[in-house]
């Protein structure tokens, strides 16, 4: 049985990983929250029992997310044409949008150590393992992203196309080029986000068994 839960002050948990509409209003009620905050009454939202999810960031729709995964305060994750599936270590950070707006309904998948920086807003139709968007930049949803690719500072991709292994998007011009390596994985950040985020932020998260 899945259990989801905010910790702090046990508010409340519901099973198999839904939030239930009554599960929302006694969750503003307790904590004195009018806005939606981390799922709404229509979510549907499975996490990894590791999973770090600050309770100001907001999920809709159907979203999976794995293992080690951390989604900072006021980051999104909204599953609007579809599902989202996340694999595991993920950084989200504050304000980072991330939507499916893929059509018939498909699912977005994400791969494993990427990185979503302050304010960068994703819609790729998929993307792989070990990418940084980087802050303010915007993905479309026509765009494809492979492995270890970089999007730089409000640098932007938006055409119907497919970024190659280890492509980086930089400056003004928007210059493209394949790096011979790809990004360091940060690892010991998420490490240390998992670590202080509870401290300081009430979360959503999957109970022990």
């Amino acid at each position: 049985m899945w259990l989801i839960y905010f910790s702090s002050q046990n508010y409340f948990s519901v099973c198999s990983g839904l939030l239930s509409a009554e599960g929302v209003r006694r969750y503003r009620h307790l904590t004195g929250c009018s806005r939606s905050s981390t799922m709404t009454a229509e979510a549907q939202i499975t996490l990894a029992p590791d999973a770090v999810i600050c309770t100001e960031a907001v999920l809709t729709g159907t979203v999976t997310i794995g293992a080690g995964t951390v989604v900072h305060p006021a980051a999104e994750i909204r599953a609007t044409n579809g599902p989202i599936i996340m694999a595991e270590n993920n950084n989200v950070e504050e304000l980072a949008v991330i939507e499916n707006l893929n059509p018939d309904g498909e699912t977005m998948f994400i791969g494993r150590d990427n990185v979503f920086e302050v304010g960068s807003k994703v819609q790729a139709a998929r993307i792989g393992n070990n990418n940084v968007f980087g802050v303010r930049c915007f993905v479309g949803p026509q765009t494809t992203v492979t492995n270890g690719c970089s999007v730089g500072v409000k640098c932007s991709a938006v055409m119907k196309e497919v970024l190659s292994e280890n492509v980086v998007i930089y400056g003004e011009t928007q210059t493209s080029r394949t790096a011979s390596e790809p990004p360091l994985i940060q690892s010991g950040q998420l490490e240390y986000l998992r670590k202080v985020l509870p401290s300081f932020h009430y979360l959503a998260q999957r109970a022990s068994p």
